[in-house]
């Protein structure tokens, strides 16, 4: 009985998005058996919470991604191997990704509001390489 507790525990843990007030996110080069990830690839806050992405490995960075954004949203790209931060504050869902290594799965969801009203928005993006199969998992998700 215990291990299935701790089983359904841990599935949940990793399936369950995140949600809280501010949250923090780490670019790493590994996370289990994958390579270039953040450390979580979805998470939910509200309007003027802030996420910090901490720059654990070198060569990382957030970019969200053109037309995976709510509208009204100015560019947003940060440096490589820096900590960086945004505060949300538009409502609905944000798409981002690690420039360098976008195709290898490296690419982040951010929920603000629990809306979701630009999700159609965001199945358009065309990924490619391991983040295709990424997002459609994410995606399936909300």
């Amino acid at each position: 009985m215990y291990k299935l507790i701790l089983k359904i525990t841990l599935i949940l843990f990793f399936i369950y998005p995140a949600h809280s007030a501010d949250q923090t996110i780490e670019m790493v080069n590994r996370l289990g058996k994958e390579i270039n990830v953040y450390s979580k690839k979805l998470v939910n806050v509200n309007v003027g919470n802030t996420v910090f992405w901490k720059s654990v490995n070198p060569g990382h960075n957030v970019e969200f991604i053109k037309g995976g954004v709510p509208a009204g949203v100015e560019k947003f790209k940060s440096p490589y191997s820096k900590d960086t931060s945004y505060t949300f504050k538009i409502p609905g869902i944000y798409a981002y990704w690690c420039t360098p290594h976008k195709s290898m799965g490296m690419i982040g969801f951010v929920v603000v509001g629990n809306d979701k009203s630009n999700l159609e928005a965001i199945k358009k993006i065309k990924f490619y390489g391991v983040s295709k199969r990424v997002a459609e998992e994410i995606i399936s998700s909300l």
